[in-house]
């Protein structure tokens, strides 16, 4: 048996809701179903901690990181086998 749970919520926060429930590949009621029953069996924890972030340093390196990969810089190539990888590192 099922039953209709209905509340308030700001309009644009449940359409920034929606769209990242979507792109993930889920219906926005599935996101709430999973939530319940994650916070019924104690595994989801409504508490207020704030979000953690990398120190400046590392920052910065991965943001490097990320344009390289986005540029096509300084990254190798595929490979077939663990040995090419391998014989690739010792050259």
């Amino acid at each position: 048996m099922t039953t209709r749970v209905i509340f308030n919520i700001d309009s644009k926060l449940k359409i920034q809701a929606m769209k990242k429930a979507q792109s993930e590949g889920l219906p926005f009621g599935a996101v709430l179903k999973l939530a319940t029953k994650a916070f019924v069996e104690g595994v989801f924890d409504v508490g207020l901690v704030p979000k953690e972030g990398f120190n400046t340093a590392t920052r910065k390196v991965v943001s490097k990181a990320f344009k390289d990969i986005k540029t096509g810089r300084n990254l190798s190539s595929r490979f077939a086998t663990a040995k090419d990888a391998v014989a690739y590192l010792k050259s």
